[in-house]
């Protein structure tokens, strides 16, 4: 296959994980040092708003670093509003819960979601499902994310029922960027597995002409 980058390069993944959990370090900050929700979440919100900053500095679309501060705005607020500091990772847990259901579906009804998004990254809109390499390639990769937002469901939930605020802090920083590395470097290994040694990699969908 001649494909020279990976998907790590493609959707700049590894980045946009570490950019999501600095405001989970900054609410575990606060929380250990002042044991406050108010401390918690401000600290969030300092490395949120630090993130945004950065990212505007360097060119990046403002839409997408601002999602990503919203996402920190609205997780504070639950938590203070409930008055439980755990509620601050309520929305990720429910996102993560949501990704699984929606990402399965896109396999089953042949539309993975990972190939949607390398798609529109590439330009291609759905021109890649024409190509059956391709689609068997995306499908069988987009199980290795399904498996990434099960294994954040499974950690985070016992530790949000327990309520130990600290902890799940701690799990939501160890989940981010490492197992969103090892989601892309496995994803990516079976995808060059499954395409044929010959096809021209994912840039180039083998459109299969009608007889």
């Amino acid at each position: 296959m001649a494909q020279p980058e990976s998907l790590s390069e493609l959707l700049n993944g590894r980045r946009a994980a570490i950019d999501a959990s600095w405001p989970a370090v900054g609410y575990l900050a606060g929380w250990l040092i002042f044991h406050s929700i108010w401390a918690g979440s401000a600290g969030a919100l300092i490395c949120a708003l630090g993130v945004v900053a950065w990212r505007l500095r360097r060119g990046d679309k403002p839409r997408a670093v601002l999602i990503g501060l919203l996402g920190v705005c609205v997780a504070a607020l639950i938590a203070l509003h409930t008055g439980k500091a755990e509620d601050f990772f309520l929305l990720q847990i429910l996102s993560n819960g949501a990704s699984v259901l929606i990402w399965a579906i896109s396999i089953v009804v042949r539309r993975p979601l990972l190939g949607l998004v390398v798609g529109a990254v590439l330009g291609q809109r759905t021109r890649w499902r024409r190509d059956p390499d391709l689609l068997r390639a995306y499908s069988r990769a987009s199980w290795v994310w399904v498996l990434q937002y099960v294994i954040r469901v499974a950690v985070f939930l016992p530790l949000y029922a327990a309520g130990w605020a600290g902890t799940l802090a701690a799990a939501r920083i160890a989940l981010s960027w490492p197992l969103v590395a090892a989601c892309l470097a496995v994803s990516w290994g079976v995808i060059r597995r499954t395409l044929p040694a010959d096809h021209p990699g994912l840039r180039h969908p083998r459109i299969e002409q009608p007889v």
